[in-house]
């Protein structure tokens, strides 16, 4: 995998050190939904398409329905794979009685990232207003592996990568990004 040669101006408080090496991160990508299939799996597909062009590579790539164990079993065998840098998922992050990703991923974090519930209620907000306020959008370490959940429509994908995941997982971000911090998530 190779970096976009010139990637465009990174989220607001960033900068891209060009001159710092792109290391390329080994993701994974779980559509949480009842009523998806691959066909009509729109987000699933914008989401692992942007982490294509980023440079980086969709390892694996999921559909499961909005139960609690299913999501885990998913989540639990791709956090324990060395091979896995990160999980992005797409969809169950809602108030409805269906949507229980944050319910089923929580509990696996050994670390919430706690900022990232911050700033996307920020983006979202610029983009769909106060509608923000259903999404239970989140994020966490487990296991040495970055879980970023976000809502399951092809709007909050796309701001939820290219507003705010994309910069932390480009290790030319600076001031800092999550890139950096990988090879020490395991120290005890």
């Amino acid at each position: 995998m190779t970096a976009p040669e010139t990637p465009p101006l990174p989220a607001p408080g960033g900068k891209m050190a060009m001159d710092r090496p792109f290391t390329p991160v080994r993701l994974c990508v779980l559509t949480i939904s009842d009523t998806r299939t691959d066909e009509t799996d729109t987000s699933g597909h914008i989401l692992a398409d942007r982490i294509r062009q980023s440079g980086h590579e969709v390892v694996d790539k999921a559909i499961c329905p909005d139960d609690v164990n299913s999501i885990r079993s998913i989540m639990r065998r791709w956090i324990a794979d060395p091979g896995v840098d990160a999980v992005v998922s797409t969809g169950g992050t809602g108030l409805t009685g269906r949507d229980v990703t944050p319910e089923a991923v929580r509990p696996l974090f050994d670390k919430e990232i706690d900022g990232f519930n911050i700033v996307w209620h920020m983006v979202s907000y610029n983009s769909v207003g106060l509608s923000t306020l259903q999404s239970r959008a989140c994020a966490g370490v487990a296991n040495g592996t970055f879980i970023f959940c976000l809502p399951g429509s092809n709007g909050a994908v796309k701001d939820g990568w290219e507003k705010i995941i994309r910069w932390q997982l480009d290790s030319r971000h600076a001031p800092c990004n999550m890139v950096e911090l990988m090879p020490r998530l395991m120290e005890s």
